[in-house]
């Protein structure tokens, strides 16, 4: 265990030698060198294949993946610097343009004709009208989101932009390789080619989450550090700090914490369609109960935790969600919109660079279409979240810091002015329900 001092502040930096956090480590180290030696081979074998064959067309299938894999790029790194220029105008539009583009992903897929573009354009034209009802509900949130997300990266930590650039750089050339691969595969299309690119395509989901949570981890400590003492620390040793220390962690909670919150959503649309039927009850607290229980020991929170203290992912969580509920900010931080922002920030990215990637396909090579569409889906998809990382990283580290400190100088009455209008709203809403039972019961 390591103290440092810090502008009065103690941080206590603990040595984390968790099994389950190296041993996930060490499966990422070796996961990427096998998937690496394996993209290689495919890419070898589907260029001989291809000047042999002559079934596969190289240039009408990689042109529009790899264009779309550096429009991703130059997508993502504008979203955020949009986002820095204009908090405000931004999350308004991301929550009205991502459904009316994923919408227009699903008429090209749609347009393809193809039996997997059908299937696909079902769930994509579903999803669009899902973020289209989820916008008109949290409508009334927008104005706190904007605040927050403002009061968040009003500092911005030296050298981020160089490392959100940096990072989409390495990105692109690395989703660049892997759809080399995938190109490499589909050249063949033989039974074990189909296997071998799910497993490229889950090294990819694993990496890209990595790549995303380790800016976060950086970041978060960075921006936690300004917020709760004003201290400014250096970047290179943050990073380094990361890769050195919490590198176990981030591998670890980029599997758990996904898995988590696809759960706890479950669980919470369960309670909403759920309302006050009787045979439904049941069924929605005991969802209710389970996602309760799962949140405390995985989100996205810890990460910053991670960061400061070098804990564990699970350790930091929980002790992170203690906090929360000791204050009494649970109900505050389940309605925080940034991370619905950033995640429909890369469903919008996602869908251009499909409408760019599948259209291209669809006009020089329909064969392709399909494929290209999804897989150019994931790459801006995944290319937005990097990008990003550090405003999600901002506003954790604003939350984790008040948590720890409410008194602090630091702060001004955002959050205290927001817990205020929930209780304020719960009340009203059970006013509501009381006379509305009563009027029932004297009908």
């Amino acid at each position: 265990m390591q103290i440092h001092e810090r502008n009065g502040t103690h941080v206590e930096m603990r040595t984390n030698r968790s099994f389950f956090t190296k041993l996930f480590q060490y499966l990422f180290y070796v996961q990427f060198l096998l998937i690496t030696v394996l993209v290689l081979v495919l890419t070898v074998r589907g260029v001989l294949s291809a000047a042999h064959t002559h079934h596969f067309h190289p240039k009408k299938w990689y042109v529009p993946v790899l264009s779309s894999t550096a429009c991703a790029g130059l997508i993502g790194f504008a979203w955020q610097e949009l986002t820095c220029f204009n908090p405000s105008r931004m999350v308004k539009a991301t929550f009205w343009l991502s459904p009316l583009l994923t919408c227009a992903f699903g008429i090209l897929l749609i347009s393809i004709g193809t039996p997997g573009g059908v299937a696909a354009s079902v769930i994509a034209l579903i999803s669009s009208v899902i973020q289209s009802l989820y916008a008109c509900w949290v409508s009334p949130r927008f104005q706190h989101a904007n605040k927050i997300v403002t009061v968040s990266i009003a500092h911005h930590p030296p050298k981020v932009k160089a490392m959100v650039l940096l990072s989409i750089i390495i990105c692109t050339v690395y989703l660049a390789s892997l759809m080399s691969g995938i190109g490499g595969g589909t050249a063949t299309a033989t039974e074990i080619d189909t296997l071998f690119i799910f497993l490229i395509l889950g090294s990819l989901t694993w990496t890209m989450q990595i790549v995303k949570n380790m800016m976060l981890v950086t970041v978060s400590h960075i921006k936690y550090m300004h917020f709760a003492s004003g201290t400014q620390v250096d970047f290179k040793t943050a990073v380094r700090n990361s890769a050195k220390y919490s590198m176990g962690s981030i591998c670890m909670g980029s599997i758990f914490i996904p898995v988590l919150g696809v759960i706890r959503g479950s669980a919470r649309g369960v309670n909403l369609v759920s309302g006050d039927a009787d045979e439904f009850m049941c069924s929605a607290n005991c969802c209710s109960g389970v996602a309760s229980r799962l949140v405390a020991y995985g989100n996205r929170w810890g990460f910053v935790q991670v960061g400061v203290y070098n804990k564990g992912i699970v350790q930091a969580s929980a002790d992170t969600w203690e906090m929360f509920r000791r204050l009494g900010m649970e109900k505050l931080i389940n309605s925080d919109l940034t991370s619905s922002f950033c995640f429909l920030s890369g469903v919008a990215t996602g869908s251009i660079c499909a409408l760019v990637g599948g259209g291209w396909a669809l006009l020089i090579h329909k064969t392709y279409a399909t494929e290209v569409s999804l897989y150019t889906f994931l790459i801006g998809y995944f290319m937005s979240r990097v990008a990003m990382a550090w405003i999600q990283a901002s506003v954790a580290a604003y939350y984790v810091a008040y948590a720890e400190n409410p008194q602090s100088q630091q702060f001004d009455s955002t959050i205290p002015d927001y817990i205020r209008e929930i209780e304020r709203s719960q009340v009203q809403h059970s006013q509501e329900l009381f006379r509305t039972a009563h009027v029932e019961s004297m009908l």
